[in-house]
């Protein structure tokens, strides 16, 4: 929550001194701490759970900074070709390629790095899904100022509407498709792992596809609604998971070389006979 209030504040501070001074030399800091607040309040809450971080830090930092960038590179040159192939219609693509290219560092860290990303498929996710939205936030918010001759208002909203509505976008369809992934790699329960899997990578798709061609309002407010409650259930299981493992287990247990001790330090305590 700090992280959010001080990210409020800062772009409330930078933007009251662009508008005083304007002086355009403000406007990338604007344009970063507007696009970056909001994700990385959810990044944090994802990853520290009851125990601690699920994941080393230096893993979550690499995969949203090369996650973010790979994932958009990769679907600015897939959007270009398909725009030049099929015009207008490629908005109908827009979710298979930006759902798809976001993947491509988790599944690169699923491959090497596994064994140390076990408990946390869904913050390898929600870290690559905010790399890739705040860059994205950035490059519509720079393309607003252009398209309005320099005017900050609209720069303003765009910030606004896509920080309010980044954790219901990128953010929670690439953290719960990582989290089937990660469950399906476990091998715990692999036919559900698979259904998950699918499920969860044709549900993100369905769901950027509406979120891109929707004109209403209220729609977008019941997918973003409908995909924050999924991704709060994943991440409040995944604490859940981190946190029952947290009793003490006797690889814990210091040995000193003596049996335990009784109740009142009476005596050793001996394991119950059988028979």
């Amino acid at each position: 929550m700090s992280v959010l209030i001080g990210g409020i504040v800062a772009y409330l501070a930078l933007l009251f001194v662009l508008v005083l001074t304007q002086d355009a030399a403000l406007f990338p800091a604007l344009l970063l701490v507007g696009a970056l607040t909001v994700p990385l309040t959810v990044l944090l809450w994802a990853s520290n759970g009851p125990r601690g971080e699920l994941l080393p830090s230096g893993i979550i930092l690499v995969t949203a900074l090369v996650g973010g960038v790979v994932g958009i590179l990769v679907a600015a040159i897939c959007e270009s070709i398909a725009a030049a192939v099929l015009g207008d219609s490629m908005l109908l693509l827009v979710g298979l390629i930006e759902e798809t290219a976001k993947l491509i560092v988790p599944l690169i860290i699923l491959a090497v790095a596994y064994p140390r990303t076990a408990q946390g498929g869904v913050v390898i996710g929600v870290a690559a899904g905010a790399g890739f939205a705040v860059l994205e936030t950035m490059g519509y918010g720079f393309n607003a100022l252009l398209g309005n001759g320099g005017g900050l208002g609209a720069v303003d909203a765009t910030l606004l509407v896509r920080g309010v509505f980044a954790p219901a976008g990128h953010i929670t369809w690439t953290g719960v498709l990582c989290a089937a992934i990660w469950f399906w790699r476990s091998g715990r329960r692999p036919g559900l792992g698979a259904l998950a899997t699918i499920g969860a990578y044709l549900g993100a798709i369905i769901l950027h596809t509406v979120w891109d061609v929707a004109a209403s309002i209220p729609l977008h407010v019941i997918v973003g609604l409908l995909s924050l409650a999924v991704l709060v259930r994943v991440v409040v299981a995944a604490h859940h998971a981190q946190g029952s493992d947290g009793a003490p287990q006797p690889a814990d247990v210091p040995w000193t070389g003596a049996p335990p001790m009784g109740p009142y330090g009476q005596g050793p305590t001996l394991p119950p006979t059988i028979g």
